[in-house]
């Protein structure tokens, strides 16, 4: 298939394709004996692409029954390049342009035969569209006296009518109080009444947006919720203040009608998703730390190597508000992180909970290994150091570990550890090293078996031996209805179980060293 254009024809099309000309020839409706003639009226527009258009039905005014409404149908026209529909191709572009002797027979039937089908009504009314009709309704209304019903009539013809949003007013006090058959704005299915003891979210607090496809997270986001801020991401946005006063927990659709979870995170979460400078201790780890140096509530804990701040809050939860944290860190910058996400923690907690978290874990910045006036008159149930060299400080922290107690050192690698017996054994420290470990998660996916058409997979008993008869043994009528339901009874469904493809690597050594006085 090809297009012979001469060269002065070819420079006049690329002038033509660059500048995208639009012609719009529009008949405006003239109101005639009292009432508005809306049948004549037409609306041809001419670009690149395709998208619907409104047009009268060949100038007739049959299968309407009031004469003052228009009888409009809906059509195809070339529209916007980047509209609804496929764009057009580099050939059918050109072709367009062309005059119809320039064009070989193929391209001739392939214009015919797209013509045809562009003709064709469909029943759809673009919301891009519908706002032409404005000026047509007003006209009507102005002809029939005022009268509100014509308007009425047209959206009813077109389908356009639609009820208006609930409106919620933030800035008055909100309560979770819900009328019945009433819900929380956006909110998918929640009607109740909220528990005893439970909060809505309010600003000020930390959340987290997160959406699963097929049991997959796709995103997950945490935000601070505010004053006049949208919760931006891929599948659409979220108003923060239609957030406000919703209870936790609840499913929130986007502007592109995308359900996304709001829930409010756990510390394990808010340690994983807060901002940070150096690289945190992971919940696994700080956990089996917890467990080695036996916190409890109303210790005195020495943490050396704040960072962002992730093992001083799993410790003043540990310690209570009894107990205290005596945290240190050589870098400003890193101190000043720390800090801000414990404020950040606190802040949210008493939003959340409208009770105070415990402030019982005190931030310096300086050297540890020089801070002596620091640690003067002080002692410790247990140490927790997180530095690149810990044998630099153990013999000036070890005289104010209690005698008996654990000092748990978390180290990137193996050759830091070798590093750090080395430095025990060279100083002659009062310290037995009892465990390295390494801590290992494995994650697990576990789904039932759905076939390829959707619906559920269901067990087999396996055939009877031979000249043994199968006991309970379904008809195959029986199993057929049994597979063919929605929800199989109990215990009737095969799941597949096996290791997550995304599993956590390794993150650090854990050296658990106890002072034994000789």
């Amino acid at each position: 298939m090809s297009v012979n254009v001469p060269m002065g024809a070819s420079l006049l099309m690329q002038r033509v394709v660059r500048t995208c000309t639009t012609n719009i020839a529009q008949q405006r409706c003239r109101p005639l004996h009292s009432k508005v003639e809306f049948s004549k009226w037409t609306l041809n527009t001419r670009t690149f692409g395709t998208s619907p258009v409104w047009a009268n039905n060949n100038g007739s005014n049959k299968n309407t029954s009031d004469p003052s409404l228009p009888n409009l149908i809906q059509t195809s026209r070339p529209g916007s390049q980047f509209g609804r529909r496929r764009p057009l191709s580099p050939l059918e572009r050109i072709s367009q342009l062309l005059p119809q002797d320039a064009l070989s027979s193929e391209v001739a039937q392939l214009r015919e035969h797209k013509q045809d089908e562009d003709e064709k009504p469909t029943e759809m009314c673009p919301q891009e569209d519908c706002n032409i009709l404005d000026d047509f309704v007003t006209d009507a209304q102005r002809a029939n006296g005022g009268d509100e019903s014509t308007e009425t009539q047209i959206e009813d013809r077109l389908g356009m009518k639609q009820e208006p949003p609930t409106k919620y007013n933030v800035a008055e006090p909100i309560s979770l109080e819900f009328p019945e058959n009433e819900t929380c704005s956006g909110h998918l299915g929640f009607s109740a009444s909220p528990l005893p003891g439970e909060r809505s979210m309010t600003f000020g607090e930390a959340l987290i947006a997160e959406y699963r496809k097929k049991g997959r997270v796709e995103f997950r986001k945490m935000f601070q919720l505010q004053n006049g801020v949208r919760l931006q991401s891929s599948w659409g946005t979220i108003a923060h203040n239609e957030l406000m006063g919703c209870p936790s927990g609840m499913y929130k659709r986007t502007t592109l009608g995308i359900p996304i979870l709001i829930r409010r995170p756990s510390l394990e979460e808010f340690v994983l998703n807060m901002r940070r400078g150096p690289a945190i201790a992971y919940p696994k780890d700080a956990s089996e730390m917890l467990m080695m140096m036996d916190v409890s509530e109303g210790d005195c804990v020495l943490e050396s190597g704040s960072g962002s701040g992730a093992m001083s809050l799993f410790l003043s939860r540990a310690v209570g508000s009894k107990g205290s944290v005596v945290s240190v860190e050589i870098r400003e910058d890193h101190h000043k992180r720390a800090v801000l996400n414990y404020k950040r923690w606190r802040t949210s907690w008493m939003q959340s909970r409208g009770e105070e978290w415990p402030d019982n874990v005190h931030f310096y910045n300086t050297d540890l290994q020089a801070a002596s006036s620091l640690l003067a008159g002080r002692g410790f149930h247990s140490i927790a150091l997180d530095i690149i060299s810990p044998q630099i400080v153990l013999p000036t922290v070890t005289p104010h570990l209690h005698s008996g107690a654990v000092c748990a050192v978390y180290l990137a690698n193996i050759t830091q550890v070798i590093d750090l017996l080395e430095g025990v054994r060279c100083s002659a420290l009062p310290l037995l090293c009892e465990r390295i470990i390494e801590v290992q998660v494995r994650d697990w996916l576990l789904a039932p078996a759905i076939q390829k058409d959707g619906q559920f997979c269901t067990r087999k008993a396996p055939p009877p031996l031979a000249g043994q008869e199968k006991k309970g043994e379904r008809s195959d009528e029986e199993n057929e209805e049994m597979g063919d339901t929605k929800n199989p009874p109990f215990g009737s469904i095969p799941y597949i179980a096996r290791p997550h493809p995304e599993q956590t690597s390794h993150t650090a050594f854990l050296v658990k060293l106890r002072k034994c006085e000789k």
